[in-house]
């Protein structure tokens, strides 16, 4: 028997968490027992506890439990086979891949390949087949050992990153001159301005809070910073797209009511601020309607335009490229703050909630 510790979440209050221990029982044919030894945690983390009843996303359905109005948020990292009962699964192989905030993870991997492994648990059947993937380090062409936990904080945010670059300049920037990004002290925006840092025919400016205006402009990767107070400020006759990574109501609203028919398009990508959805359907300010960027729909167009393999090739030379550039010595973006066992977990995700978290910093919990 292996008892099994996690962290439990209450999903109304994303600050408030629990440890419980289970006994994990015997494994049954076609299972293996994972130990997750790391992972990272970023305010996406949050993201995806707070959307995690979104029909489409469905978070917390990837690894429920029994107590209603609790869940295991999800979160990225590393975890190796401690038992398993499925031919060309190995104990001691280790895999990176969606995991709970806890010890182990029960999984029944389908189709095996060189690659990895697909979790075919019935519950996961009809999530996004995205986060049911699981792949070997050792087949794994961008792994760097003496990177992992940039590994863990970057890939699931650049993946984002490298696919929404795309998906603007697959879009034509929507006609723009010129980007306002939100949040643009979030590993997701600078990841996405340094995907299209070789443009010159826009202008990309970053906004952000008095209190990472420093921070921001250290970066080196935006043409401009403007803080969120002075939006009024920028000319509002230039064509303007609108990547909205803050979710900010007021600053949205602002923007709107600034560039009115000059914003071209806004392209809703994530929600650092505020942990409600917009509506699409019930728009009433100047300029366009909100429309919710989703990487994996920029992800599946492109598997049928280049292939798979052409686009894992792409993204692991970008993100190879992006793991460099943060890990600078004498100017890193990340400094990667180690945290040890799911109780401290519980602290550093209370201070995500609450915005509480230095933006240079980059937390990593060893189980």
């Amino acid at each position: 028997m292996t008892e099994i510790t996690r962290l439990l979440t209450d999903q109304d209050k994303l600050a408030e968490s629990r440890l419980e221990t289970i006994d994990s029982g015997p494994l049954a044919d076609g299972q293996a027992r994972m130990r997750v030894h790391r992972v990272a945690l970023t305010a996406n983390n949050i993201t995806y506890a707070a959307f995690g009843h979104t029909p489409h996303l469905r978070y917390w359905d990837f690894f429920p439990v029994a107590d209603e109005g609790w869940g295991q948020m999800p979160a990225w990292g590393f975890a190796e086979v401690e038992e398993t009962t499925v031919e060309g699964i190995e104990p001691g192989e280790c895999f990176y891949g969606f995991w709970p905030l806890a010890t182990h993870l029960i999984v029944e991997p389908v189709r095996v390949s060189e690659r990895g492994f697909y979790d075919g648990a019935s519950h996961r059947l009809e999530l996004v087949s995205a986060y049911n993937q699981y792949q070997r380090i050792s087949t794994d062409a961008a792994y760097r050992p003496e990177s992992e936990n940039y590994q863990m904080l970057l890939r699931p945010l650049f993946i984002t990153s490298f696919m929404l670059a795309d998906f603007l300049e697959d879009n034509a920037f929507f006609g723009a001159k010129r980007i306002l990004v939100s949040s643009a002290s979030s590993k997701t925006a600078y990841g996405t301005v340094f995907c299209l840092q070789d443009r010159n025919d826009l202008e990309v400016i970053g906004l952000t809070s008095s209190a990472n205006t420093g921070f921001v402009e250290g970066l080196g990767c935006y043409d401009r910073v403007v803080n969120y107070n002075d939006i009024k400020a920028l000319d509002p006759g230039v064509p303007t797209l609108y990547v909205d990574f803050s979710g900010n109501d007021a600053v949205r609203e602002t923007i709107h009511r600034h560039m009115a028919d000059r914003l071209v398009h806004n392209c809703y990508a994530g929600s650092a601020h505020n942990h409600e959805h917009i509506s699409e359907t019930e728009w009433t300010l100047p300029g366009p309607a909100p429309k919710r960027y989703f990487a994996p729909d920029q992800i599946r167009k492109r598997n049928a335009d280049w292939g798979p393999a052409e686009v894992t090739r792409r993204f692991n030379q970008a993100q190879l490229a992006f793991i460099e550039r943060v890990q600078q010595p004498d100017s890193p973006w990340i400094h990667v703050q180690e945290h040890n066992g799911l109780m401290s977990a519980q602290s550093l995700i209370r201070s995500l909630v609450n915005g509480d978290v230095d933006p240079a910093d980059g937390h990593v919990v060893k189980l």
